[in-house]
């Protein structure tokens, strides 16, 4: 596998870094075009959480995924969070794109991951995948940036349903866009097919972050699998033994740890072009 720390600018001319893990070979099996995994960690918009990136970059690599981590810009970076991070985001889904066979990467198989304020990331990023002022103002196109499916791992998509302040700063750090606010306005009909993962027990993003985003995909008619564990609380990442510390041993919890499995599932559903949906007519008029 090689690694790189490479510097890229997004399309409002800002610098920020990319960690890269390529899987690359000539012979089989490996000579299959990779689906890719952006990972995007949480960390309150203060910091990157360490447990929330190349380990989860790392596992996808490990199910014959290759993958980047996108370190987007924080509350004590210099101006306001968006539009920057979710171009951060979009910039990444362009770059891969534009090297597919560099990276050895199939380009309609990209997935966003995002954690916690992450998720809030990822789900902005795909609002601004779309919509036409932002597309004009920094020159790209939705079939070019936007990825072929989104996680989102216990994620803040509207900033009030939080239970603490999310920094000193983070009043003017956003925007006036209430869609950048509130994620789940920003939802259309173009927004990638999204896989949730939430614990009911959450106490740092309530879980209405992610009913209402559910909801809003509903009646967008975009593909969602949701999962709501009944615990797991907040920040367990893979939720293995080993990416917990000694003072939170619930974070490895195997039980909440079943998302990543079902997150292959799904993605394996989601890349074969099955439509699974083509007796859905049939049953329905079985009903009425």
């Amino acid at each position: 596998m090689e690694t790189k720390k490479l510097e890229i600018k997004n399309f409002n001319g800002r610098t920020y870094q990319l960690q890269t893990y390529t899987v690359k070979s000539g012979h089989a099996p490996l000579n299959k075009l990779r689906p890719l995994a952006i990972v995007v960690p949480g960390g309150s918009f203060t910091h990157l959480s360490v447990k929330e990136g190349e380990p989860v970059a790392l596992a996808y690599v490990s199910r014959g995924f290759n993958a980047c981590v996108v370190s987007y810009n924080l509350l004590q970076d210099e101006g306001m969070i968006y539009p920057d991070a979710g171009l951060d985001v979009l910039s990444t889904v362009n770059y891969y794109r534009e090297r597919a066979a560099e990276y050895q990467i199939d380009p309609n198989k990209i997935m966003t991951i995002g954690f916690s304020a992450g998720g809030h990331v990822v789900s902005a990023a795909n609002y601004l995948a779309d919509e036409a002022e932002y597309q004009e103002s920094y020159g790209y196109e939705g079939d070019q940036v936007r990825p072929n499916a989104t996680i989102l791992g216990y994620p803040l998509t509207d900033v009030h349903k939080v239970a603490f302040e999310i920094g000193g700063r983070a009043d003017g750090a956003l925007p006036p866009d209430p869609k950048l606010v509130d994620t789940a306005l920003g939802v259309s009909p173009k927004t990638p097919p999204t896989f949730i993962f939430q614990s009911w027990n959450d106490p740092i993003c309530l879980p209405t972050n992610a009913m209402a985003y559910e909801e809003a995909l509903f009646k967008n008619k975009v593909k969602c699998e949701a999962h709501m564990f009944d615990i797991g609380y907040h920040g367990y990442s893979l939720a293995t033994p080993e990416l917990s510390t000694e003072d939170i041993f619930w974070q490895g919890n195997p039980h909440t740890a079943r998302w990543f499995n079902l997150s292959l599932e799904w993605l394996d559903h989601l890349f074969s072009g099955i439509n699974y949906d083509e007796n859905k007519d049939k049953l329905t008029q079985l009903y009425q």
